[in-house]
């Protein structure tokens, strides 16, 4: 059987879910992939991996969102916001411009119900069939993870802010 994109989805509740998907972008961009990075939750601030794609000559990157949906005060403007977001994933997914794409945190926008799932799932169905697509974040719907080709779930055991109290430090999670 020949090559064809894969559907690939990280979940769970430990850490490394984007960090995972990040280190496929590295490995795409070293065979000078075209690659699409969509982010639907962050944009509160500028994480060092948005400057180090930078550097990459075969990545753009979009924030699509304004920080943490689960502190919002303003679900209608998420709505608003992740919609927006879906229309541009959607154009790329159908463009045949890009031979990998993160959708970042998409999961959280769907256990939220900012985005319909069945909507989401016939616009991924619609995608170019050589286009990878990685789709990140906690809460994964059933209907998704049925659809993919390939399901991880981060699993916590230990993680330094629950047990020692140490914050998210630059360079490790942001």
């Amino acid at each position: 059987m020949g090559t064809r994109g894969l559907l690939m989805v990280f979940t769970g509740d430990g850490k490394g879910k984007t960090t995972a998907a990040l280190g496929m972008v590295l490995r795409a961009a070293g065979h000078q992939m075209r690659i699409l990075v969509l982010q639907f939750i962050k944009g509160a601030w500028r994480p060092g991996e948005t400057v180090a794609a930078e550097a990459l000559p075969t990545v753009h990157w979009l924030t699509l969102g304004k920080g943490f949906t689960w502190r919002s005060t303003s679900s209608d403007e998420d709505r608003v916001l992740a919609s927006r977001g879906w229309k541009k994933a959607l154009e790329a997914l159908t463009s045949n411009r890009y031979d990998l794409i993160i959708l970042d945190e998409l999961n959280v926008v769907l256990s939220h119900g900012l985005l319909d799932v069945s909507e989401v799932l016939s616009g991924l169905g619609q995608r170019s069939p050589e286009c990878h697509v990685v789709i990140t974040g906690r809460g994964a719907p059933k209907e998704l993870c049925a659809m993919a080709d390939c399901v991880t779930e981060m699993v916590p055991v230990r993680h330094h802010f629950q047990e020692q109290g140490i914050k998210a430090q630059k360079g490790i999670e942001f």
